[in-house]
């Protein structure tokens, strides 16, 4: 899908052209050129595009786009670089934060004059929030080009993330107060339960992990377009100042993120150590256990000899002396063991 953003005075306004599912690119292209301008269009925002979307895009702005396989490269050279007179700038973004199944996915910003190409292949409610603000902001003062519609995206995915973070945070802290204040009685339940905090944890560090990276990649953005700055292309105040503080608050986040990240690792071996605890002392409990009937079963063994000469034998006696003898032999080890306190 190919969504165009035409400038009209300060905000953004949506260019509604029949593209979605053209018979042909030259039908494409005629239907989107006899609706917009050229000059008036700073933004291209292809979602999960078709190849004549993306040709139609490339000829409008003498580019050519990256395909979805050259954006999942993991090389710098590959994700930040100028071609054709324009700058292409890739970034890992998630996309399905509510859930706890999120996942990663390339966004490429290409960057020309005053127009701004966006690729991506999934929805991302950053992109649709920025959009909606920005078609309904009226005397902001502040010039849509494609740098600034680039800039107002990064603050929302920033805005996302921390939004996110914050969420995690909670949870996280809701996954300690289960590990430290557990009060089942039940070891089998008890430790089932940390077995599931177990897999909870995992995926909190998961999640933790893919947002560091899209951190990473939005920091490396930001000082790759900054360093091109030169006497011919300079960045505007207003622009200065919004990069230094999305590279301010990517920082601070990412710094954050790594904090929360260790708090997953101390809960990860807490959890660990806890499940060695409970089945350690299961152990201990057949250890204890085969201790305090092995007299027992040595008393029994030696009256169960058959030989000729066992005076025991033949005592009216016996018989309760002999189970005197293994009972007594039973109760002394488990005092022993309880006075030492190893119960």
């Amino acid at each position: 899908m190919l969504r165009i953003y035409a400038r009209e005075a300060d905000r953004l306004v949506r260019v509604e052209a029949n593209a979605s599912a053209p018979e042909t690119e030259i039908q494409l292209q005629s239907e989107v050129l006899s609706l917009v301008q050229p000059q008036l269009s700073v933004w291209y925002d292809l979602v999960n595009p078709l190849l004549s979307e993306s040709r139609l895009v490339e000829h409008e702005l003498g580019i050519a786009l990256p395909s979805r396989d050259e954006m999942e490269e993991i090389e710098l050279s590959a994700r930040l670089y100028q071609e054709d007179g324009a700058e292409f700038m890739t970034i890992t973004a998630l996309t399905d934060l509510d859930s706890d199944d999120p996942r990663k996915t390339p966004v490429t910003f290409a960057l020309k004059g005053p127009s701004l190409v966006s690729i991506r292949y999934a929805d991302h409610k950053p992109f649709d929030v920025f959009s909606n603000r920005a078609q309904r902001a009226k005397g902001t003062g502040v010039a849509i080009t494609g740098e600034s519609i680039m800039i107002g995206l990064l603050e929302s995915l920033i805005d996302r993330m921390a939004d996110t973070l914050e969420r995690l945070a909670n949870e996280i802290d809701t996954i300690s107060r289960d590990v430290f204040r557990n009060k089942v009685a039940n070891a089998q339940k008890k430790t089932h339960d940390l077995q599931s905090l177990i897999e909870q944890i995992g995926r909190k560090g998961d999640f933790l992990t893919m947002v560091r990276e899209s951190l990473v990649s939005i920091s490396r953005l930001i000082s790759y377009h900054t360093a091109l700055e030169t006497s011919a292309r300079k960045i505007s105040k207003d622009a200065r100042q919004r990069i230094k503080l999305i590279q301010r608050d990517a920082t601070s986040l990412g710094e954050h993120a790594t904090f929360m990240t260790s708090k997953i690792n101390f809960l990860l071996d807490a959890t660990l150590g806890l499940i060695n605890l409970e089945q350690n002392q299961i152990i201990k409990i057949f250890t204890v256990a085969s201790v305090v009937f092995l007299p027992p079963t040595l008393v029994a063994s030696i009256y169960g000899m058959n030989f000729d000469i066992m005076p025991e034998l033949k005592w009216g006696i016996g018989y309760p002396w002999a189970m005197l003898l293994m009972v007594l032999s039973a109760a002394m080890p488990f005092l022993y063991f309880k006075k030492r306190g190893w119960l």
